[in-house]
């Protein structure tokens, strides 16, 4: 008797996150892997921020919290939203989950329906079309290029939009792709939703203070009339290097918050207590640690986008935002490594990556998108010249 229900059955594994412990595995066998599979920052949290959860630990702040989070991150998420933003919003309209993941789950769960579909252009974050699988609804990938920046169209979005259509998920800059919607782009969807009332909006904005050269903007800031049916999602782990402490949080209409909270009053209940503290003091003190992290990023990128174009068979976009990189491997496909593996897929460069020369990195396929490789810089400029190295290596030996 299968025991596994029919809607877990609907979901792939993240392929992201098996990559990341296969590598985390071979590390602590001693194996010098260098790891560029996980979605992490790999600077410490800020110390006024870890202060801070001490400082909650200290004075006893270790119970349950209101369902959506204490009352001072929500007033600090609403602060942060029209400062940087210019969304206007009441605190008692953000709303605050165990991580961002955990929003883009409440606000799809909480309205999906078998019959509905969601546009989810691809690459996509993996968890997107196994969420809305989860649900019974239909995830209708809509496929991009290079050649369009990784980015939907206007024309596109019109014309995948059908009377099942209820999302649209946006994320931008976006994974894995780095690809940043710029304020003219979003504008032209926004254009073509206006024409669709039952179509809502998912913008997944966890990455945006991890963007370079391409200005951040988000739905509801260019849109604002679209507000009503925009979820804006963030959250503190990418910005903040909090991927640990688990909080993330939006805004929206407040049918859809009532919703959400409704789910998680069921499901995990109230995020942690110590993590909401510490994630008040991230948005509400010292943000100037960013542009020293921000520099560190545009150099690592810029060396890896330079090494990879280097590589006879890659070809690589630069990136706009994140931390990624998500180079084509069209040219090797269809030859064989010095152990014998025949290269057919990106899941198998990806693999014969991480098995012959100790590179972790996760195929395309995942992501919704072949044949391409989605390689992290959230490691050490040395590390990234190690991985090249071995990169290049791997490539010369390819029959």
């Amino acid at each position: 008797m299968n025991m596994i229900s029919d809607a877990l059955q609907r979901v792939k594994p993240s392929a992201s996150m098996s990559i990341s412990a296969i590598a985390l595995e071979k590390r602590a066998a001693g194996v010098d892997i260098i790891p560029m599979s996980a979605g992490e920052p790999d600077f410490d949290t800020p110390e006024h921020i870890k202060d801070a959860a001490k400082r909650a630990l200290d004075e006893g702040k270790t119970k349950y919290t209101v369902v959506d989070g204490i009352r001072e991150l929500k007033t600090a998420i609403a602060a942060k939203f029209a400062r940087e933003n210019g969304i206007k919003v009441e605190p008692s309209a953000c709303f605050v989950a165990t991580g961002g993941k955990q929003i883009i789950f409440n606000a799809l769960v909480a309205t999906l329906n078998p019959g509905d579909e969601a546009l989810v252009p691809a690459p996509f974050w993996v968890s997107y079309p196994e969420m809305v699988n989860l649900t019974g609804a239909t995830p209708v990938i809509m496929q991009t290029s290079a050649a369009t920046g990784f980015k939907i169209t206007a024309d596109q979005l019109a014309a995948a939009i059908t009377p099942k259509t209820k999302w649209l998920l946006i994320n931008s800059p976006g994974n894995p792709s780095g690809a940043v919607y710029t304020k003219e782009e979003l504008e032209a969807l926004a254009e073509v939703l206006r024409g669709h009332p039952h179509v809502h909006i998912l913008m997944d904005d966890i990455y945006e203070h991890l963007t370079y050269g391409t200005k951040f903007y988000t739905m509801a800031q260019i849109a604002p009339d679209l507000a009503g049916r925009t979820l804006t999602m963030n959250g503190v782990s990418k910005a903040y290097s909090m991927t640990g402490w688990r909080i993330g949080y939006c805004t929206g209409p407040d049918w859809l918050l009532k919703a959400m909270r409704k789910l998680q009053g069921q499901s995990t209940s109230n995020p942690c207590s110590i993590a909401q503290w510490a994630a008040v003091e991230a948005l509400n003190g010292d943000q100037t640690f960013l542009d020293g992290w921000r520099k560190a990023f545009v150099e690592r990128r810029d060396y890896l986008v330079k090494r990879l174009n280097g590589i006879e068979g890659i070809e690589c976009l630069t990136p706009d935002g994140a931390f990624y990189v998500y180079p084509s491997c069209a040219g090797l496909l269809g030859k064989t490594t010095k152990a014998g593996r025949k290269l057919e897929t990106d899941e198998d460069v990806a693999l014969a990556l991480l098995e012959e020369v100790d590179v972790a990195t996760v195929h395309g396929g995942a992501y919704g998108l072949s044949p391409h490789i989605r390689i992290s810089y959230a490691v050490s400029l040395e590390d990234i010249c190690r991985a090249c190295d071995r990169f290049e290596a791997f490539v010369a030996g390819l029959k």
